[in-house]
This record gives structure tokens, sequence and C-alpha cells, in this order.
């Protein structure tokens, strides 16, 4: 018997009501999706949807460097700079170059500072979350251009196949949480993670890790300075979204299907009616 079995024993005499942990199967849905994620950077876009991305991140691009002057955005390089770390990415609109979730946290609060980062109707800012991911990524594997729009691509599809499969706005308006955070946490790990090269089985653990992180209510309807929208909106799911990559870039392991199974993503929207807990994918 080992300490940890020791362990794990007393443990269960103590709590009798807890589970012990058991690996579940991989459901079709996330077999299909972790497939369709990790094969993304493999894919030729057509050159009209190459063109469309490439006005989408000049459009994030823009956005990130007009909010610099606003307030949102000069709490987020003063954050950034503060915090200094490895000097490997960029924070837009200043010369403050750091670490890689700090510049993509930075660079998510500078792009929905003013409001001018795109938006779909399912209720999803995904340039804001994405694109600051996909740029700290890029800039510190040093990776080119294709790799990057193919990456903006994938996680501007997930950020909106993820909403629809919450129900979008309703998330918003019945559950009083955040679809924008939520929606953009998995797409910055997406994109984060094709970046990477991840492959199918940690693309799994990448959606895993940016569902324990998916988070965000809708207290920020009341932030009058917009600095907490900004931060709810696009700094918290960029950071988070490529947190996610990169911690299973280091080695972590998570749950194979955070999308079926016990304490799966749809139980935890739970709160709206089932009718609306579709898959997208």
């Amino acid at each position: 018997m080992t300490r940890r079995d020791l362990m794990r024993g007393a443990v269960a005499a103590a709590f009798p009501i807890g589970r012990v942990a058991a690996a579940e199967p991989v459901g079709p849905v996330m077999a299909k999706l972790s497939a369709y994620l990790s094969e993304a950077q493999g894919r030729a876009l057509p050159p009209e949807v190459i063109e469309k991305a490439k006005h989408h991140i000049l459009d994030t691009f823009a956005a990130i460097i007009s909010g610099a002057q606003l307030q949102p955005g000069k709490v987020a390089i003063a954050f950034a700079r503060a915090r200094g770390g490895e000097k490997v990415a960029t924070v837009a609109g200043s010369n403050v170059v750091c670490g890689a979730i700090d510049a993509a946290f930075a660079n998510g609060m500078l792009a929905h500072s003013d409001e001018t980062d795109d938006y779909a109707p399912v209720g999803t800012h995904p340039g804001s979350a994405v694109v600051p991911a996909v740029l700290a990524a890029s800039e510190q594997l040093a990776s080119d251009g294709v790799r990057f729009v193919r990456a903006v691509t994938l996680g501007y599809d997930v950020a909106n196949r993820i909403a629809a499969s919450v129900g979008g706005q309703l998330l918003n308006a019945e559950a009083h949480k955040s679809i924008h955070s939520i929606s953009g946490t998995f797409a910055a790990a997406a994109a984060a993670g094709s970046m990477m090269g991840l492959n199918a089985q940690k693309m799994r653990w990448a959606m895993d890790y940016a569902a324990q992180q998916a988070s965000g209510i809708a207290a920020w309807q009341r932030d009058t300075e917009h600095i907490e929208k900004a931060f709810v909106f696009a700094g918290m799911p960029a950071r988070d979204g490529l947190t996610a990559a990169l911690l299973v870039q280091a080695g972590a392991t998570g749950v194979d299907d955070i999308l079926s199974g016990s304490d799966n993503l749809p139980c935890a929207a739970s709160s709206l009616s089932a009718g609306y807990h579709k898959q997208h994918f």
C-alpha cells in the first residue's frame, strides 16, 4: 500500500459522501471538436475568409491603439508595466514589453476600452479576447503570419459556437452571467492552443482548463468607469484562455471531456432551460 492509497482511504472514511475520481469516456462531440481544433493549423482557409480575418485583426489592432488613451487602457498598461516578467510580448500603444500572459491581459483591456472592437449577434466580442491571446502566443513562439491568421479564425469560430451552445445572450438575461467572457475564454484557449500546435488530447485539456476559468457575472453593467467591463469582456478571457493553453503545453493534464459526463459545462449553465443546451460543434 502506498502513502497515496492510505490517504485516499482516510479521506473516504472521513467524507463518505465524496466521489472517487474515475476516467470517463470521451463523447462524440468532444472527439469531433478536439480533432477540429488540433487540425486547424493544417487547413488552408478560403481566400475570402483570410481577407475577412485580416480585416478583423486590423480592426482589433486599431481598437487596441485607440484604447491606450482611455482610462481602462491606462490602467492595463500600468498593471503590465508593474508586473514585469520575462520580456517576450508587446503591450500595444505603449513601450511595455512583458510576459505573454500579462501582455494578453493588457491588450485585451485595451481592445475593449472604447467599444470599437467587433461584435457578433450571439453575444460575443471575439476580437478583443482572441487577437490579444494569439498575439502574445505568437510573439513568445516567434510564429509566422499564416499561423497567426489561422489561429485567430479558429478563435472566432469557437467563440460563437460556445456562445450558441450555452444560450447566447440569454445567459446574460436569465442567468445573470457574462456570455462575453465565457465564450472569449474558450476562444482564446483554442486559438492559443492552435498557435502552440496542441494535439487533440491536449486541446481537450485546454478546453477543460478554459471551462474551469469560464466566469463573469452581469454586475459589469453597474461599472460606470468602464474598467470592469473591459476586464470582463476582453482582458480576463484573453489572459485565462492563454493560461489554459500554456498550462497544458507545460505538461498539465485534466478532464478529457468537459462537455459530457458528470459535472460538465452544459450542467454549469443549467439555470437556463434545457432547450438552450444545444451542441453546435
